[in-house]
């Protein structure tokens, strides 16, 4: 039974990746949009560690990377597993996402951000 159940939500991430903010100009396919940012960031928000120990090295080197690099990535992963489970806690209202990038991979070079809250979707 557990088995399934991850294959179904496997299956339905991937599902909504595809075809993130192609068509959101519909009720349905916005909360689609939010639901898959949310699971999308709560899966993907231990990725903020490494990325954030990768940047602090490259902008102040090894003894930042492992002091204040760890500690501003911990942070950033609590951000942003929280702002994925509230968008897939408050999917049926469609808002734009809190954090950018949207998705970790879009800006791994980026340091992430967090606002525009409970703004709609256009």
């Amino acid at each position: 039974m557990k088995q399934t159940i991850k294959m179904l939500l496997l299956v339905g991430v991937c599902f909504l990746m595809t075809s993130y903010e192609a068509s959101a100009s519909t009720y349905p396919s916005k909360l689609g949009v939010k639901l898959g940012n949310g699971v999308v960031n709560m899966v993907t928000g231990l990725g903020e560690l490494p990325k954030n120990i990768i940047l602090a090295n490259r902008a102040e080197g090894a003894g930042y990377a492992a002091t204040a690099g760890v500690m501003t990535g911990l942070l950033h992963t609590l951000g942003r597993t929280f702002c994925g489970a509230t968008d897939l806690l408050t999917f049926m209202v469609p808002t734009k996402p809190m954090v950018k990038p949207n998705f970790i991979w879009q800006g791994f070079n980026k340091e992430t951000t967090y606002g525009g809250t409970w703004q709609l979707l256009d």
